[in-house]
């Protein structure tokens, strides 16, 4: 089957090459990034790596560090029975875990605790921007989008940051880095998990070897292009994403499809059970974000981030937080399992938490509502390197500050990636006349006492 160049043109419209036009128009408004490194082959990191990938669970809305991680007993004199979360020491490390989050605290032996963590701000949008980006006002390049500027991918038929359930664009933008280091999302704001796909990498509109001769047509006229604007790492990076996108098509559709995995495991993460809801989220949208996970972390992808919402409770706060306990905690128990099993674990970093924290009910009052608390709030890390059944850092008795062992987000930042054999504060792109860096003009600090 031949068909001529016009016709090939034509075809731009629909499949990949609407994916293709779709990326270049979209990251036009982005502006020109100023270095000149745009693919996504796998480097060596600069400096002994503890962990290989990063599977990073974003609890959206802020987790309420005294009702599952931060144990305070002298804060629940309250005055009527239940009302108080209850906490029991788990594992040989007899870590403090709370009753509602029973099949994660089975796993309280892996988990490296930090309940010194604290931010800038109380805001919702500020406070989650500088989370990903390590700046609370300007749109900056994501986490994910460092680690895959500076390491590439493991596997070259695939990105090497994915974003599952994303809410925001700053998830995984890529900002002034090239945009080949952008985060590829996989469900956008709620969408049903089972449904979510990759946007215009599967398609049947044409042969495979006349979608090659779509893309080289393409290219060629991209190279030509790109032939009079030497230095233009966008244009770059965009005839690098359209090569990616045209190899992720023999890949990525077959890692969305959970078909091949065992009915025991689709049990363990949740998966099936999508008549059952707790509050907004189906119980198995997550357990599928989750599975997905480990299988694009299996596949060779840097860094995955799987998104869940909202953690945003204020009023109702008991009702709402068992709803978010009960929707994660079994799929998380299930990731970290299997990836134990599979000997994925050691070399896989898996960080938990949100923007922010809560402060604790106030003893005595009867209400049930709480609001923002960034002085102090907790995360949690596991595998990649990190202590196991270990507790780090301290908020004062009331839960309202950290006051030993303090974390900044640039802080962790740094942290995950020197434990990706990233030199965090030397990790930088030139931009707009400077040097920047993920830790920002202060840089972060790494915390060693992390680490095993």
């Amino acid at each position: 089957m031949h068909h001529s160049r016009r016709s090939l043109l034509q075809s731009l419209s629909c499949g990949f090459g609407y994916l293709a036009l779709q990326g270049l128009c979209g990251r036009a408004a982005q502006g020109v990034a100023a270095a000149t490194a745009t693919d996504l082959s796998q480097r060596v990191s600069p400096i002994a790596a503890r962990a290989k990938r990063v599977i990073f669970l974003c609890m959206a809305g802020g987790p309420a560090q005294m009702d599952t991680f931060d144990y305070k007993p002298q804060t629940g004199k309250k005055p009527h029975p239940g009302s108080v979360t209850e906490f029991k020491q788990r594992g040989q490390s007899g870590l403090w875990v709370s009753e509602l989050l029973p099949e994660t605290a089975r796993y309280a032996d892996e988990l490296c605790v930090i309940n010194g963590m604290n931010a800038d701000t109380g805001i919702h949008a500020q406070s989650f921007l500088q989370l990903h980006t390590g700046d609370r006002l300007r749109p900056r390049p994501s986490l994910g989008s460092w680690v895959s500027y500076g390491l590439g991918t493991q596997n070259q038929n695939l990105p090497g940051f994915i974003s599952l359930n994303t809410s925001k664009t700053s998830v995984y933008s890529s900002a002034f880095l090239p945009s080949i280091y952008s985060g590829t999302p996989i469900g956008v704001n709620g969408e049903d998990m089972g449904k979510a796909t990759i946007a215009n990498v599967a398609s049947s509109h044409l042969p495979p070897d006349v979608k090659r001769q779509q893309v080289d047509l393409i290219q060629s006229m991209n190279r030509e292009h790109l032939a009079h604007r030497p230095g233009d790492a966008e244009l770059d990076s965009v005839i690098q994403s359209m090569e990616l996108g045209y190899r992720m098509q023999s890949e990525a559709p077959g890692l969305l499809d959970l078909g091949n995995e065992s009915q025991a495991t689709l049990d363990s993460y949740g998966i099936g059970r999508e008549k059952e809801s707790v509050g907004t989220c189906k119980r198995s949208d997550f357990g599928r974000q989750c599975l997905l996970a480990r299988r694009f972390a299996e596949a060779g992808v840097r860094f995955i981030e799987v998104c869940h919402g909202s953690w945003d409770q204020h009023k109702n706060h008991r009702r709402d937080l068992k709803a978010n306990c009960e929707a994660t905690d079994q799929p998380i128990a299930a990731l970290l399992g299997d990836l134990r099993q599979r000997g994925l674990l050691d070399d896989t970093l898996v960080v938990w938490g949100g923007e922010f924290g809560r402060p604790g009910l106030t003893p005595g009052d009867g209400k049930d509502e709480t609001d923002h608390n960034y002085r102090g709030f907790t995360f949690w890390l596991a595998g990649g390197g990190v202590k196991r059944g270990y507790v780090h850092g301290k908020t004062d008795p009331t839960g309202t500050q950290a006051v030993d062992g303090k974390v900044h987000f640039r802080d962790l930042h740094a942290t995950i990636l020197h434990l990706m054999g990233l030199p965090p504060n030397d990790l930088t792109f030139w931009h707009a006349g400077r040097n920047h860096r993920l830790t920002g003009p202060e840089g972060g600090k790494v915390v060693h006492e992390l680490f095993a």
